[in-house]
């Protein structure tokens, strides 16, 4: 077994901001083709810190699809693959000189294979898709729809706990035995400590007197990976998804993996576990994606994790600072500064929300000129971006979790999710909320998602561009350079509620050659002076526009003069 070298990287704390903003873009924003974007001026030269790894998950967007609630091809109220497979298009129709899908080039799925659960996080069965979603048969087709497009497949892969209900679990409990018993956690006392928020982590057999070890309850109890079969097994169930063609993996609550006596998340143990595991993959499929959840994750917890474990992980402190953005740019900037110092290769993936929380919508207050400015935050700031289902067209949602999930909003009535009844009940707002009613509206959320996606896909400077953050003489104002290859991109956000005039923009070094360079407009259609850039790349209080609109965002390219 390969030996692991485990990052120990000191703590860097981090303070998550208490409560949620609101934030938007103005409507006139223009979307232009990859060919279409940077003029043809002398370049810059590339950034001698740019780091390109050449991987597809480098320039990738990824959509978050809960299967359940994007389309349901059979009637039975239920989404399906073959659903998903139907409404590929509207995610990436694989025109890469434009059109109205997404752009998106990566889909996360939700669990689908056999649960107990709607939600598929408590599996019975890791080599059959759930059969309310259809079949292996059913999930290879719309693996190769998807990879004849261009894009990539990653599966949620729940390693840490199985439903109370699979065999092996109900073979390990009846039977002290079996060779499934050291499959899981018993001890034949409570050994008298709760789980990492307070809860009962160790629940009473139902057959005998002894407990066993379940973190998040009684219905998903831990596996052992103490016990090496167990590492045998997690390592057969990912081969066989890789081998109908997955392309990488969401492990699920991996920071729980292994528990070393009270101390139940970010072990040692977990860490040097994910160190091997990635070690295995990089043997029979280097090309497999890996991202694991590190739910309330920030630089302190997700450092140990790098550099020789997992891809990326979840950036959760980069969420909550997103939403909070609207009180202001400076505290978004700082921790993107410090994740960018702590984390190589800006090696986290940057969400608004998920399937466990209460959709961005809801937290910004209904406000579309704030979704539009965060979602522009999102895709041109540093890290690999997740969107949603949904997030694109303003569905709103809060808990219960089912209530997060619900179906996708494609008409003004249920009917254009299924033509039967949905197996829960659309939102409120759909008559207004929807992708009909978006769609050919230019100042649309839907549309202003779909230019952002492609622009950041377009351009390696988004995507995995070096990040220069730059002083603003507002404080509701973040700017920032990127820079990758050939390309240098300023970002220009107003989070705030007011129009601000004059905002300047200052930097005492940058990579920059001096000079004085063009700017031409990307995103939004006003164009920009002239930026002077001084010895050590200095810039001192350029005004990239008079006004900058409330709660917009602007992106220009950099090109130099002859």
């Amino acid at each position: 077994m390969t030996r692991c070298r485990v990052a120990r990287w000191a703590s860097i704390v981090v303070l998550l901001m208490a409560g949620v903003a609101v934030v938007s873009v103005s409507p006139g924003l223009t979307r232009r083709s990859a060919a279409q974007a940077v003029p043809a001026s002398a370049p810059l030269p590339p950034p001698p810190f740019a780091s390109s790894t050449g991987e597809w998950w480098e320039d990738a967007v990824c959509y978050e699809v809960f299967v359940r609630s994007f389309f349901d091809s059979d009637g039975d109220g239920i989404g399906d693959l073959n659903g998903l497979t139907q409404k590929l298009d509207y995610i990436n129709d694989g025109d890469v000189t434009g059109g109205t899908d997404l752009g998106a080039t990566c889909v996360w799925l939700m669990p689908v294979m056999e649960a107990t659960s709607y939600h598929g996080y408590d599996v019975v069965d890791y080599y059959n898709v759930e059969r309310d979603y259809g079949t292996n048969a059913d999930f290879e087709r719309l693996v190769a729809e998807v990879h004849r497009r261009g894009i990539k497949v990653v599966l949620d892969l729940v390693l840490n706990h199985t439903s109370r209900e699979h065999r092996w679990f109900q073979e390990a409990l009846r039977d002290p035995a079996s060779p499934y018993r050291d499959w899981y956690i018993f001890e034949p006392e409570d050994p008298g400590y709760a789980g990492p928020w307070g809860d009962v982590a160790w629940h009473r057999s139902p057959v005998t007197d002894e407990f066993y070890y379940g973190v998040f309850w009684e219905g998903m109890p831990d596996l052992n990976y103490r016990h090496p079969v167990v590492t045998e097994e997690a390592r057969k169930v990912t081969s066989f998804w890789l081998g109908l063609g997955a392309d990488g993996f969401r492990l699920d609550a991996i920071k729980h993996l292994i528990e070393e006596g009270r101390v139940q998340e970010n072990t040692p143990s977990t860490h040097e576990w994910l160190c091997n595991h990635r070690a295995f993959l990089d043997e029979v499929a280097p090309d497999a994606f890996t991202v694991g959840e590190i739910f309330g994750g920030n630089d302190a917890t997700l450092a140990p994790y790098y550099p020789d474990q997992l891809h990326a992980y979840f950036h959760f402190d980069l969420a909550c600072r997103l939403l909070a953005a609207a009180y202001g740019g400076a505290p978004l900037m700082e921790v993107i500064t410090r994740a960018d110092a702590t984390i190589p290769d800006q090696r986290w993936a940057a969400f608004l929300t998920n399937h466990d929380q209460a959709r961005a919508m809801v937290a910004l207050n209904g406000d579309v000129a704030m979704a539009k400015v965060v979602a522009t935050a999102l895709l041109t700031l540093p890290g690999l971006p997740f969107v949603y289902y949904g997030e694109e067209i303003g569905m709103t949602g809060n808990k219960p979790d089912e209530r997060i999930r619900t179906p996708m909003q494609w008409s003004a009535d249920p009917s254009g999710f299924t033509t039967g009844r949905p197996w829960e009940p659309v939102q409120d707002d759909i008559g207004q909320v929807n992708v009909a009613a978006q769609d050919t509206d230019p100042a649309s959320l839907l549309n202003h998602y779909r230019r952002l996606i492609h622009l950041h896909v377009a351009h390696p400077a988004l995507a995995h561009g070096a990040f220069l953050p730059l002083d603003a003489s507002e404080r509701p104002v973040a700017a920032f350079i990127r820079r990758a290859e050939a390309e240098t991109l300023l970002v220009v956000l107003n989070f705030g509620r007011e129009p601000i005039t004059s905002a300047a923009l200052s930097a005492d070094a940058t990579t920059l050659p001096a000079g004085t360079y063009d700017l031409a407009p990307l995103l939004g259609d006003e164009a920009a002076p002239p930026l002077t850039v001084g010895t050590d790349g200095a810039i001192t209080a350029y005004v990239p526009l008079q006004t900058l609109e409330p709660r917009t965002g602007y992106v220009f390219a950099i090109v130099g003069t002859e």
